[in-house]
């Protein structure tokens, strides 16, 4: 695809380690700071305020979670080096995903009908961020046939009783306005985050956010370096994460049967790529998306991208502190995917390479369809070809980036990241 007319230029990340502020998001970032200077995050008081936040509901199903949450508590505490800010924006993400918890498992006791759900065949993109995911899941989320988690609809699954019952008489959904607000804070403190990942209320937006709510995933790792939080999650296995995200899942699909009429899932996370084993356990019957790019552009377009979002969390940023903790965990991530490739069964998976797939997005989504056995029908072609005419590519404009700014040198990267591109013929770029 050529670029729209009028495309801004890139720009340069200039602040990255000492970022600077617009005036009309500063009061709102020394208010976080002030709250959060009473903050202790520990679980125990995290639960209550979700108890509390739910209204008295106090099931928080299968308790598993609590040790994860604690691990989780006290690496936020000793590693993320977050600033008063930063802890009080992590208390508030924690007690909503526990609030989401209470509401998940309060709609299904009242209605156990809903483990009956069938989850069908969803199509599951793994692969790490940069790599062309975004784009193929946007494809995918425009077909009406299909369907995808709206960003609101992942940061708030169920909607509490008082609010639902308003929303059933006719009132907005009060979730809507809630992540528009939420967006302002992100548009306002990152203005050019939106040349790395446009972010909408609606936008087809990961499940990662959802497997969040058991407390067992590589989000949490994005808002600060945790080494002993991913050595935690390594270390066990994440088949009951997966089939909690397989419930929450089968809660949304009873909550809007009728969403569009789409009943199959598009589904994407970069924490798939190396949970391939676990993928298959849970939805055996998936059609799985590997998605490939030159590992060195990947690791520095993904640590720069962290690297600017940390900076409404701490004062002063480690750019390359984040560089190089990102540069081993993509690695790692990567050996993974290497080593659990070929488990996938090959007439349900498709290798997606990034310089295939913009050369000609359109003929790579035929190829998707068909390992997938979804019709590419004529409502699928006018939905796509409308998205792709509505959203051209890069019409926000781009960011330069550089290994160096991040702390990494290009030609060791490139030596030890060789593993990954000889197996998958991923071509390296400049």
């Amino acid at each position: 695809m050529t670029p729209a007319a009028g495309r801004p230029a890139a720009v340069d990340l200039d602040d990255l380690a000492e970022p600077r502020f617009g005036d009309e998001v500063r009061p709102v970032l020394e208010l976080m700071a002030r709250a959060g200077r009473d903050v202790v995050l520990e679980p125990d008081a995290l639960l209550a305020a979700a108890v509390e936040q739910a209204g008295g509901l106090t099931d928080f199903g299968p308790m598993d979670f609590v040790e994860r949450l604690d691990v989780l508590c006290r690496a936020m505490r000793e590693e993320g080096g977050f600033g008063d800010g930063g802890i009080f924006a992590q208390q508030q993400l924690l007690i909503g995903l526990l609030k989401n918890r209470l509401l998940i498992e309060d709609l299904v006791r009242r209605h156990p009908e809903i483990l009956d759900e069938p989850v069908i065949a969803p199509i599951i993109i793994c692969g790490l961020p940069r790599t062309g995911t975004t784009h193929l899941h946007n494809l995918l989320a425009a077909d009406p046939a299909l369907r995808a988690i709206p960003y609101w609809e992942s940061r708030e699954p169920v909607l509490d009783p008082t609010e639902a019952a308003a929303v059933a008489a006719g009132a907005p959904d009060p979730r809507l306005a809630r992540t528009e607000q939420a967006l302002w804070l992100v548009n306002a403190a990152m203005p050019h985050f939106v040349r790395m990942h446009e972010m909408t209320v609606d936008h087809a937006h990961e499940e990662i956010q959802l497997l969040a709510i058991d407390f067992s995933t590589m989000l949490f790792e994005t808002s600060a370096p945790m080494p002993t939080w991913r050595d935690y999650y390594h270390a066990h296995d994440q088949t009951s994460s997966y089939r909690y995200l397989r419930k929450v899942l089968q809660v949304l699909q009873w909550l809007r049967p009728g969403a569009g009429g789409r009943t199959r899932w598009v589904l994407k996370s970069p924490q798939h790529i190396e949970q391939f084993p676990v993928l298959l356990r849970v939805f055996p019957d998936a059609t799985f998306l590997v998605t490939h790019r030159d590992p060195v552009t990947v690791t520095t377009s993904m640590a720069t991208m962290l690297a600017y979002s940390a900076r409404t969390g701490r004062d002063r940023v480690d750019v390359h502190g984040i560089g190089h903790y990102w540069a081993d965990r993509l690695e790692r991530m990567l050996r993974s995917c290497v080593a659990d490739r070929d488990l996938l069964p090959p007439d349900q998976t498709l290798d997606v390479r990034f310089h295939e797939f913009m050369a000609d997005d359109l003929a790579m989504l035929r190829r998707v369809y068909e390992v997938a056995g979804q019709p590419f029908d004529e409502p699928a072609q006018a939905a796509v070809t409308r998205f792709l005419r509505e959203h051209p590519r890069g019409r926000h404009g781009s960011v330069r980036y550089r290994p160096e700014q991040v702390g990494l040198d290009r030609a060791e990267r490139r030596k030890a990241l060789a593993f990954y591109s000889d197996r998958f013929g991923v071509p390296a770029e400049t």
